[in-house]
């Protein structure tokens, strides 16, 4: 089963390597790895998505929480939660089928950023199964290039952890939330 990690870390160098090195050591492969800053300047926020079952879900949390600079992790598998994967497209398109990539755009509501004289190159956002899809309905048209940023996940409604320093933490609602916390 594919488990979906949020991870609160400092932000400083070295941590996306011990993080990454964790998984590695311990043999789970990364289906998919997004970080970036939050909105506290000093804090950065990975979304880590790899096949766990629950049990060794439970681990790879509590392995996390003792790499230095790990503030909060929260295993958002099964929670409301938003889903999505960014993704630019560059598909052939001649003139006889530039229409017909316009209409699968359309349909799934993809964002034309540029058209060529031999291609058309498409934005698209969504949950990794609608990517997917779209994608194997362009590729008879011919995939040109594709790239994809991976899972960024948060969940649903207003509730959302505090991360501040390591003696700061608390989840979103000890009732609510399946967060662990962890200070030092």
């Amino acid at each position: 089963m594919l488990h979906t990690f949020v991870v609160y870390v400092e932000n400083k160098p070295g941590v996306l390597s011990r993080v990454v090195s964790l998984f590695r050591r311990r043999a789970f492969n990364i289906d998919s790895l997004t970080v970036g800053r939050t909105e506290k300047d000093d804090v950065s926020r990975m979304t880590i998505v790899t096949e766990a079952d629950p049990d060794q879900a439970r681990r790879i949390v509590a392995n996390i929480y003792k790499l230095v600079n790990v503030l909060l992790v929260d295993d958002i598998t099964g929670q409301p939660a938003l889903l999505r994967d960014l993704s630019l497209i560059k598909v052939g398109a001649t003139q006889e089928t530039r229409s017909q990539v316009l209409d699968l755009a359309n349909v799934f509501k993809a964002r034309v950023l540029d058209i060529a004289t031999e291609s058309i190159t498409v934005e698209m956002t969504g949950g990794e199964e609608k990517v997917d899809r779209f994608l194997e309905l362009l590729n008879p048209y011919g995939l040109l290039e594709v790239v994809r940023t991976g899972v960024v996940a948060m969940r649903r409604g207003a509730k959302s952890p505090t991360v501040g320093s390591k003696a700061e933490l608390t989840p979103a609602s000890a009732e609510e939330s399946d967060s662990v916390s962890h200070s030092v």
